[in-house]
């Protein structure tokens, strides 16, 4: 997450509102609370910019205002809203690109059909991504395989499965690859690239909070990637997620990592196996392939 205000006990005053210390500690509290997210004191700016947002939407004068809104409708739509805007969708297409050879690698080993789940999808490049590099590792093998991509953005998402980019966003791309995997828009749609069927249908999108008590995952996976994500919550839900992780790679699976996070805490759980990508630990109980 963004922001560059120095730690500081003043309110944030904006043109608008005015985010007082009291109200800035409860909105650090019920992020943490729906969506494990851990927000330093350097985040009051972006608080402010991002909330301040939703104020003006709703017509409202006060975070505190605000706040009594989100609670006196515990299940209310306006969780999924501040969720939304208190969430970093940082991603480009093979980004941590030493990740994809090794993916590559591992898949052509495994028995069909081959599933990976990207747990922090965002708009979609990196599920895309994992797809690209199934269909170049698989060759026909690859019409067994799926991507899950999941997220507990719904902005995101929504964006992610209509699976259009700005050239801008496809620029890393090698030229094989936008030949291959895209469509170029034209006329109304002019600057801007579209993912082509035969990677889009391998993927499927769904709302998932890694918090939730209960996930709806149908199966062991041969890869999770979780990258970036980790950085954002303590490391007591670090170690809940991940055990959680465990029962859902198959025996030889791998699980893909964020290049500023590090598992070596939880080594009774998974080890490291290369750069970033960790492997079950011998002691863990494992799924069967």
């Amino acid at each position: 997450m963004n922001g560059n205000l120095n730690s500081t006990n003043a309110p944030s005053v904006g043109p608008d509102f005015v985010l007082t210390e009291k109200d800035f500690s409860k909105i650090r509290a019920l992020i943490h609370q729906h969506a494990g997210i851990a927000l330093g004191d350097q985040k009051r700016q972006m608080v402010y910019s991002r909330l301040a947002r939703r104020l003006r939407k709703l017509g409202l004068k006060e975070f505190s205002a605000y706040l009594r809104f989100l609670e006196a409708d515990p299940n209310g739509q306006e969780w999924q809203q501040f969720v939304n805007a208190l969430t970093t969708n940082l991603t480009s297409f093979f980004r941590e690109s030493h990740h994809f050879p090794v993916l590559a690698e591992h898949v052509r080993n495994c028995p069909q059909p081959v599933t990976v789940w990207c747990s922090a999808a965002s708009t979609g490049e990196e599920p895309y991504s994992i797809a690209m590099t199934l269909i170049e590792a698989l060759g026909k093998r690859a019409d067994t395989a799926s991507v899950l991509a999941t997220d507990i953005d719904t902005h995101v998402l929504e964006a992610a499965s209509e699976g259009v980019f700005s050239i801008e966003q496809a620029s890393k791309l090698t030229p094989e690859r936008l030949k291959r995997f895209f469509f170029r828009g034209a006329g109304a749609q002019a600057g801007k690239m579209r993912i082509r069927p035969e990677v889009s249908t391998m993927v499927r999108f769904q709302r998932l909070n890694l918090l939730d008590p209960y996930w709806v995952l149908a199966e062991p996976f041969d890869a999770i990637f979780c990258r970036n994500v980790m950085i954002y919550f303590d490391k007591s839900t670090q170690e809940r997620i991940l055990q959680r992780f465990a029962p859902l790679v198959k025996r030889h699976g791998l699980l893909f990592a964020g290049h500023s996070e590090n598992f070596s805490f939880a080594n009774q759980t998974f080890r490291l196996r290369g750069k970033t990508v960790y492997e079950l630990a011998s002691s863990q109980t494992r799924a069967t392939e």
